[in-house]
């Protein structure tokens, strides 16, 4: 799963260019070719290598040959100057455009500094529509202002009682400075877990929440010795309990056993074949070809989510738009297989840039506390890209209804800011 090469480390910033001429967000980018954002992040700041199929899926989408992004630096600034041109800001302006090529010989430091200042601008915008969004939709910073206020509260009323005129007993006024000890500690750890985390919102296309935190761990390929390095204690914690769910899993299937498997044509091209051949639950067999991507497997991707619908893991897979926490698309498979736990759901999607996926869902359930416990259902999608276009009857999906260009969708649940309202269909008060 990690992506190696051999490309100078350059190509990390030159995709960063090509990607601000554009006024592309790192985050759309990300989703497009398959990666999170975050890392992206680190490849554009030159802390990651990046192979050269990785390469040319950004080319594509960035709309420019590969060897550009390697090589084409003027192309890159010529770009960026007509990006430029043709913000709203220039409306009534005629700049010329004919004469961009010799500008940039003739003035190469002028021609720098315009390019830096729309970028920056650029950026900024970008920035100011991320934070707006994060701070009326992030479940993350909700909660944890929530707990803070929460923490606050019991400080302050704890110390007015302490402060009241009245005997208290010693009995009583212990429990009150214990309690006032234990509120004010919790006070101080949500706070920096606050601070830290309004920090990162400085940093262009870092992961929001620890979940994304582990996500963008493992697109690096999860390494060991960077498991450490992750920002928060919530995120390490993850991060060490996936590192041992998946010591477990390869101890049942290791690599070899499960390489040497998918080799028999029928057991490659179904799943659950795949796991009756190998006596092994089908849960497990699925999160193992995400992890190894075996033959027949190459590029392969995984959902997870709860009962409630909740995405409790996400590992991309070449151009698959990864719906956001608590906010993805409900014509996933993925959530069909929850109302038929034990059955298996093969099914052909497109996404809304016209690339097909071959999607194999299955939902578990189970009693970890025994028969007086909880009933737990947990579903899983594993997705694989198809060679060539999609399917004529593959399922149309897209990512959350506010950033999805499907107009006529039946499922569309909030308006979309890419088309028209006029034009957006939905779920009628009837259906309601």
């Amino acid at each position: 799963m990690t992506e190696r090469g051999t490309p100078s480390v350059l190509t990390g910033t030159r995709i960063r260019e090509r990607r601000m001429s554009l006024s592309r967000r790192q985050a759309d980018i990300a989703r497009a070719v398959g990666i999170s954002p975050a890392y992206l992040n680190l490849i554009e700041h030159n802390r990651r290598p990046v192979s050269a199929d990785l390469v040319a899926r950004l080319a594509e989408e960035l709309d420019v040959p590969a060897e550009e992004l390697a090589e084409g630096r003027e192309e890159v600034r010529i770009a960026a100057l007509r990006e430029a041109a043709a913000h709203p800001v220039a409306a009534g302006l005629t700049p010329e455009l004919d004469q961009v090529t010799e500008l940039l010989a003739r003035f190469p430091g002028w021609g720098q500094v315009l390019i830096a200042h729309a970028r920056r601008a650029g950026g900024l915008e970008h920035q100011l529509v991320d934070l707006s969004d994060r701070m009326t939709q992030d479940p993350y910073l909700l909660t944890t202002l929530h707990e803070v206020l929460s923490a606050v509260t019991a400080v302050r009323s704890t110390a007015a009682i302490l402060v009241e005129d009245g005997e208290i007993s010693d009995e009583w006024r212990r429990r009150f400075h214990t309690n006032l000890h234990e509120d004010s500690q919790r006070l101080s750890l949500t706070a920096q877990a606050l601070v830290a985390y309004l920090d990162s919102f400085e940093a262009e296309g870092a992961a929001s929440t620890p979940q994304e935190e582990v996500e963008a761990w493992l697109a690096s390929g999860a390494p060991a010795s960077d498991a450490g390095q992750l920002a928060s204690d919530a995120a390490r914690g993850m991060a060490a309990r996936l590192q041992a769910d998946l010591a477990d899993d390869r101890a049942i299937l290791p690599d070899q056993a499960l390489a040497d498997a998918v080799t028999n044509p029928e057991a490659r091209a179904d799943p659950v074949r795949l796991a009756a051949r190998l006596d092994l639950p089908l849960d497990l067999v699925m999160r193992r070809l995400a992890d190894l991507r075996p033959a027949g497997y190459e590029g392969a991707g995984l959902l997870v989510c709860d009962g409630s619908g909740a995405l409790t893991l996400r590992r991309a897979a070449s151009g698959f738009p990864l719906p956001r926490p608590g906010d993805s698309c409900a014509l996933l498979p993925l959530y069909q297989a929850l109302a038929v736990p034990q059955m298996a759901l093969v099914r052909d999607v497109v996404t809304p840039d016209g690339r097909g996926f071959r999607t194999f869902s299955h939902a578990t359930r189970s009693q970890p506390r025994g028969v007086a416990g909880p009933l737990l259902t947990t579903a899983r999608m594993l997705f694989t890209p198809i060679d060539g276009p999609a399917p004529a009857d593959a399922l149309a999906i897209g990512p959350a209804c506010r950033i999805c260009s499907r107009a006529a969708c039946p499922a569309r649940r909030e308006p979309s800011i890419l088309v028209p309202q006029s034009t957006q269909t939905g779920p009628t008060q009837r259906d309601l």
